[in-house]
């Protein structure tokens, strides 16, 4: 049985969701673009974005249950304490992304989410703030026009780069920006784009 019954690939969606893979269509309908509020709920998803710098989205989404149960859910509390021991079981294993790269970043982000939450700064207000605190709402006619990045995005990059974040370039910054509905990228004739409009930001 599928453990997506009720998919439809007749759906009108954005152009870069396959209609008939359910999972795929299931993440762009049930969250993309959906807005986040929650401090670390927002940290998890930016470090499974950077996660996929040089790979498609699919294939992180594919390995995404595998990436929350290996890294404690992207908890920072949890992930900035992770030891030699803790490093060396995520290179072992087969389900994730076995990047010594992307695993030292990933432990070094949770560190930096710390150190400013210990100096009094709200995850969440920081990066809505780039937003002027809602979402962009843009009106593409087809998602391909929709750029890779932005100012915003640029602005965003360079002051997580400067904190000390890694795997926070511009185009990943845009595309964890679109993820989390600071920017609704929902193409005009996307059935899920007024669903993410008239979503309330939690």
């Amino acid at each position: 049985m599928s453990e997506f019954p009720n998919h439809d690939p007749d759906l009108p969606r954005c152009g870069w969701v396959s209609p008939t893979d359910a999972l795929y269509c299931h993440y762009h309908d049930a969250e993309w673009g959906r807005p986040i509020r929650d401090p670390k709920a927002l940290f998890s998803k930016l470090i499974q974005d950077g996660q996929q710098a040089g790979l498609a989205w699919i294939t992180i989404l594919r390995k995404r249950d595998n990436l929350l149960a290996a890294y404690d859910g992207f908890d920072p509390d949890v992930v900035a304490h992770y030891t030699d021991a803790d490093r060396a079981r995520l290179l072992s294993d087969p389900g994730i992304i076995r990047s010594k790269s992307k695993i030292d970043a990933t432990i070094g982000n949770a560190k930096v989410y710390l150190d400013m939450r210990d100096d009094g700064i709200d995850f969440s207000d920081y990066l809505w703030d780039f937003v002027g605190g809602k979402p962009i709402v843009n009106e593409w006619a087809q998602f391909s026009d929709a750029p890779v990045k932005t100012s915003e995005s640029e602005a965003m990059s360079k002051d997580l780069k400067k904190r000390g974040f890694k795997f926070v370039g511009p185009v990943i910054a845009y595309a964890f920006m679109q993820a989390v509905g600071m920017v609704n990228d929902h193409s005009l004739d996307c059935h899920a784009r007024l669903a993410c409009k008239e979503t309330r930001a939690i």
